[in-house]
């Protein structure tokens, strides 16, 4: 009969075995854990760009509407029309987006034409404070996405 000693090739290499065995363990979980987070980082960015792409898209139909306001009505022979006031809405279809609209007049002319020069400016987010954008809190949270965009407008 053979007999087994504790320093026998066999024994050396069943422990062995289980070394290499954890080893490459621990190596794949660390692996799933990085690619988890590299995943989830990707999936966050990809998310945070089409919410800006959403609030982009909000602000320009603030100032398409701004625009629509101060060009609609035929303007009066000797002066320009008065800009509206701030407004604050929410248009249909861009979800959970409030447009701040905002609107500065200035006079002017050509020749003896008198023009006015409307100074337009739309703000879109997607958690306002006191129902207008920009949010004016100190923290509005990982999630808030909000775009500006300006135009003039000459009639």
């Amino acid at each position: 009969m053979r007999s087994t000693s504790a320093t026998s090739p066999e024994r050396r290499a069943a422990g062995f075995t289980l070394v290499s065995v954890l080893f490459i363990i621990v190596v794949l979980a660390a692996l799933g854990a990085a690619i988890t987070k590299v995943s989830t980082r990707q999936h966050l960015g990809s998310a945070a760009e089409v919410e800006s792409a959403r609030a982009l898209q909000a602000a320009r139909a603030g100032l398409e509407w701004a625009a629509f306001q101060v060009l609609r009505n035929p303007a009066p022979p000797a002066a320009a029309p008065a800009c509206f006031g701030t407004t604050s809405f929410t248009a249909p279809g861009l979800g959970a987006y409030t447009i701040t609209v905002s609107c500065t007049q200035t006079a002017g002319s050509d020749g003896s034409t008198a023009l006015g020069f409307y100074q337009l400016k739309a703000n879109a987010c997607n958690a306002p404070s006191s129902g207008a954008c920009p949010n004016t809190t100190a923290n509005p949270g990982n999630t808030y996405v909000e775009r500006q965009i300006a135009s003039t407008v000459v009639r």
